[in-house]
């Protein structure tokens, strides 16, 4: 027989252990379910003061988001009776109460057309209108939105069924899982005609309120709270199956959802990393980089090294094989001679192959070596015939004296279809100058550098 003493220690630690850990995470015998559906039932009605708190509420967040007060938001989260309607649709799918449930989505829309109106009328006014940054960062959402929603609706749904309730977990749900700004974001499109603001705002409200429901579903079955009891047999069958279509219905969109932001921001991270590699190993500028997995775009303005053909379709082959095809590269790219140079690396490329493999052809061979010595001229010329920037700078300098810094570069914009080259002018202004005496002293400097250097294309923009 084995002697099992040696691993008596080691059985009884992993036994602590496991008796630790069960009593650490283990909400079951805490739970207190009548109290938890009263509760729920109880914040779920809009009549009276809720309507009037909610109006408020979507005021203040209106103007939170407005000036970009995230504060501001932030109390207007914490006072708004938004959530109760969710975990009541939640809940009543969970216990099979189609009257609570009949309840919960009448008021859940009377909450959303409310707001939306609010929202719609402070926004309806003109000195409201300006796009902030809080308004934008409420129209496009991401897998990190769909945790934090199904996450949220966890934690809030777990406050609820304790018998001592964590106000401030359930308030601290309240802030994380922010239902308030997408609506008021909607009702700003909505106002302004912007649809953009107006379906990206939805789409992150659709994503909360569909994964606080499916955790507050969840929960309710995990927890075995009692179902709700008919005496008609028949009629409870019909309405459990009812509802289970219903939460069907949610979690196959929120399947859906959830694949869909995976699979944008981890697009987005792939093309970051090639852009990065690239920055970085260049020396390059990116500006007004724009990644859109919808559209399978990547456009991006350089400043420095050149964006070869053969190094976009690199990219293209490498986000291919991650399992995004179709990606098309739009690059304004700031560089002197790019279509010189891309022929010379495409009739070098043909003279290397043709001196393999035809080296019965040697005429060809003669042809093509006096055209690549012509294009090493044509570009060894065209470097020598730059724009004089050191004597522009000086000049610019003498008589604008609230330049502080001066850049030049040749924009050359392509989306591999057609070509057109802007010299630009970079200009970095004083903080003392006036926004009138900017834009004034702009055009007399265009107008000069267009005459001086015999063109109509050249721009001024603007380094601060």
């Amino acid at each position: 027989m084995k002697d099992d003493t040696p691993n008596t220690p080691i059985k009884t630690l992993w036994l602590n252990f496991k008796i630790l850990l069960k009593s650490t995470l283990d909400i079951r015998e805490d739970t207190n379910h009548e109290s938890t559906i009263e509760e729920v039932k109880a914040g779920i009605s809009i009549k009276g003061q809720g309507a009037w708190v909610l109006i408020f509420s979507i005021l203040i967040a209106s103007a939170g988001l407005n000036t970009s007060s995230a504060a501001v938001v932030i109390g207007a989260m914490l006072i708004s009776p938004l959530m109760g309607p969710i975990v009541g649709i939640g809940l009543s799918l969970g216990i099979n109460d189609v009257d609570l449930m009949r309840k919960a989505i009448k008021n859940f829309g009377i909450m959303v057309v409310l707001a939306l109106f609010t929202s719609f009328l402070f926004f309806s006014i003109p000195i409201f209108q300006d796009e902030t940054p809080e308004l934008i960062a409420r129209t496009y959402p991401d897998v990190r939105d769909v945790i934090i929603a199904f996450a949220g609706g966890l934690a809030l749904i777990v406050a609820l069924s304790r018998r001592n309730k964590q106000i401030n977990t359930i308030a601290g749900v309240a802030i994380a899982t922010a239902l308030m700004p997408p609506l008021c974001t909607a009702g700003y499109g909505l106002a302004t005609g912007k649809w953009m603001f107006f379906g990206g705002a939805l789409f992150l409200f659709a994503i909360n309120t569909i994964f606080i429901a499916l955790a507050t579903f969840i929960i309710v079955k995990s927890l075995k709270f009692p179902m709700k009891e008919y005496l008609n047999s028949s009629k409870r069958k019909r309405i459990s199956q009812v509802l289970y279509f219903i939460a069907f219905l949610i979690l196959a969109p929120s399947i859906y959802m959830f694949y869909g932001l995976y699979k944008k921001s981890d697009f987005e991270r792939k093309v970051n990393l090639i852009l990065s590699e690239f920055r970085e190993n260049n020396d390059v500028i990116l500006l007004n980089q724009q990644i859109s997995y919808n559209d399978k775009t990547v456009a991006f303005a350089t400043v420095g090294k050149s964006v070869t053909i053969s190094l976009v379709n690199k990219w293209k082959e490498k986000l291919e094989k991650q399992g995004y095809g179709g990606v098309e590269f739009e690059i304004a790219q700031s560089v002197e001679n790019l279509e010189t140079q891309t022929m010379l690396e495409k009739l070098e490329s043909t003279y290397y192959t043709s001196q393999q493999n035809l080296n019965n052809k040697e005429e060809i061979i003669v042809r093509q070596e006096k055209e690549l010595l012509l294009l090493q001229k044509q570009l060894y010329l065209s470097e020598k015939s730059k724009v004089p920037f050191d004597q522009i700078a000086n000049e610019i300098k003498i008589n604008y004296t609230n330049v502080e810094e001066i850049a030049f570069s040749k924009l050359i914009k392509t989306n591999f279809k057609k070509m057109d080259t802007l010299p630009i002018i970079y200009l970095k202004w004083s903080k003392s100058t006036s926004e009138r005496n900017k834009t004034n002293d702009e055009a007399k400097i265009q107008k000069w550098l267009r005459l001086k250097l015999q063109t109509d294309k050249l721009e001024i923009e603007r380094l601060n």
